[in-house]
Formats: structure tokens, C-alpha cells, sequence
């Protein structure tokens, strides 16, 4: 039998199981999903501790404190989940900070009274991305509609691959200003299927620490603010005020001579869902120069 009560982790394992028609057997979602907006009547079975209204810098800082002291970024509502009762739970092996991994998942064994089955999301690249989508539908008996899924997905990156402009710009996308963070992972595939060269990081690799200076040496033909977790009018506001807080660096960034693009991060580039492809065609539109929804350039 295929489950039938999902509890999904993080915020694209929902979108996979709503994308492949499944949205009817979820049972919880974590504390961070809002998408199809109909989850978010859903019971939630994580937290954080984290106030996600504050500055960059400040979030970071309290990562970081609440690491050194041991205590998780992500917390599992142990009561909430026994009452729902799920026979599968989605989560990933990724990074701490975002949320639940499958190594927090040991403890559950003694509160819940059936253990339930555990997938944990793998994917560190946008076709790794694509093979968790195919093994969430053989998991749920969905392959047929895993593989219409991943198709169409497949073809869309070919269609923009198709019509790449020659040379490749290259294209520097920031995850997290203060501090300073390239985006990894899967980004870096999407900015090659947009038609740029990706001079942050390389596709797969985690997104990684790096200080102000080096911008130059990178010589981007644009900048990508696409910061984790956070929309693109948020991402408007960070980038106002770190900028007005730093004037040498945004001076740095002005003497780049390329323009600076705000995508919104939290839908098209740091959830690892079936709307990366929607991601690769908003820097597709940053280096044509249009704006779409969800991508502001920024105007100094």
C-alpha cells in the first residue's frame, strides 16, 4: 500500500507532493510552507525559535548562537505528530538551518506508535532535484505522473538551453548579504539553463561564506540577490539597508558596472520543488533585461 498520511518537512516536499497530485494525503507540513497557498490549513509540525523579521545579520547571529548551544535551528512538534499519525515523512539531508534533516528523525522511534517510513530529499543539483521528484512519485505509486512531471520540467530547461545567447554572461547570484553568501546547490544549474555562466560557485557545492572584496576579481556581467528564505520586496529591504549601512561596499558594487537583479529566493531558488524551472527562467529574463514577476532590478 502506498502511504496515505504524508507529513512533509520542508517546504519543497510539499510542492513535489501537490505537484504529482497527491496534496489530498497530506496530513503536516512544516512551519515554513505556504505553497499551493491551500497547504497553509494544514497542521504544522515544526518551529523555530528564529525571528524571521529581523535584520540578515541578526538571523545569522542567532543561527549561530543557537548552534554553539546544541539546540536545533528546526524543532519537531513530537505531541502534534503522534496525533496525526503519518506513515511517511519527507525531510532532507541538506543543511540544519533550513530544515529538518533525516538524522533528527532518530528520536521518534519511542514517542510515535507506529514508526513511519522516511525519505529524505538528496538532491544537491537541479537533476538531483528532478530524481527526488521521481522517487517521491514511485514512493506514493505516482511514476506515471512523476515522469510527466519531470518531463515537462526537462523540457523547459531545454527550450531555454536552446536559446542561450552567445557569449554567456556571467552571472553572480548572492544568497545572504551579512554575511556574505554565493548561492550552491542546485542555483548554479539554473543559471547555466537560464544561458549564463554561474562565477560564484559550482553547480552542486554548497553555497559558501566570502568576504566583499573578491566581487571584483569575479568581473560579473550581473548580480542576482536571491536570498534564502525571503521574497523579493524583502529582499528589496535588505539590500536598502545593508547598502546604506556599508557605502564603501555599495560603492563596490556600483563600480561592478553591471546591474543588480532582487529575486524572490524563497520561491524560485532556495526550495528544491518543481519551481526551480521558474526560477531558471526569471535569470533567463534578468540577462534579457525584462522584468517578471517576482524580479526587480534595482535602481540606484
Amino acid at each position: 500500500m502506498p502511504p496515505t498520511r504524508i507529513v512533509t518537512l520542508l517546504p519543497g516536499a510539499t510542492e513535489i507532493v501537490a505537484a504529482l497530485g497527491a496534496g489530498a494525503r497530506l496530513v503536516g507540513i512544516s512551519h515554513e510552507c505556504d505553497y499551493p497557498p491551500w497547504v497553509t490549513s494544514l497542521p504544522r509540525v515544526t518551529s523555530s525559535p528564529i525571528d524571521v523579521t529581523q535584520r540578515g545579520g541578526l538571523i545569522d547571529a542567532q543561527v549561530r548562537e543557537l548552534s554553539r548551544g546544541d539546540v536545533p535551528v528546526v524543532a519537531i512538534e513530537a505531541d502534534l505528530l503522534r496525533t496525526l499519525r503519518p506513515d511517511l515523512l519527507i525531510a532532507q539531508a541538506l543543511c540544519d538551518v533550513c530544515a529538518v534533516t533525516d538524522g533528527q528523525l532518530g528520536g521518534l522511534d519511542g514517542i510515535l506508535d507506529v514508526t513511519p517510513q522516511v525519505l529524505a530529499l538528496t538532491g544537491t543539483t537541479l537533476d538531483g532535484v528532478l530524481d527526488d521528484i521521481t522517487r517521491v512519485g514511485a514512493l506514493l505509486d505516482l511514476a506515471d505522473d512523476a515522469e510527466e512531471l519531470v518531463a515537462g520540467l526537462r523540457y523547459r530547461r531545454s527550450r531555454l538551453l536552446r536559446s542561450s545567447p552567445t557569449p554567456r554572461p556571467r552571472v553572480l547570484v548572492i544568497e545572504w548579504l551579512d554575511p556574505l553568501y554565493f548561492a550552491g546547490h542546485w542555483v548554479p544549474d539554473l543559471v547555466a539553463a537560464a544561458g549564463g555562466t554561474d562565477v560564484g560557485s559550482p553547480a552542486g557545492a554548497k553555497s559558501s561564506r566570502h568576504v566583499w572584496g573578491e566581487l571584483d576579481g569575479l568581473r560579473p556581467d550581473m548580480v542576482i540577490i536571491a536570498l534564502c528564505g525571503f521574497g523579493v520586496e524583502r529582499a528589496k529591504q535588505e539590500f536598502i539597508e545593508f547598502t546604506s549601512e556599508h557605502p564603501a561596499l555599495a560603492g563596490d558594487l556600483k563600480d561592478l558596472g553591471c546591474p543588480v537583479w532582487l529575486l524572490d529566493g524563497n520561491r524560485y531558488t532556495s526550495r528544491s520543488g518543481p519551481r526551480l524551472l521558474d526560477g531558471a527562467e526569471r535569470i533567463r529574463a534578468a540577462i534579457e533585461r525584462r522584468s517578471m514577476p517576482g524580479l526587480l532590478r534595482y535602481q540606484w
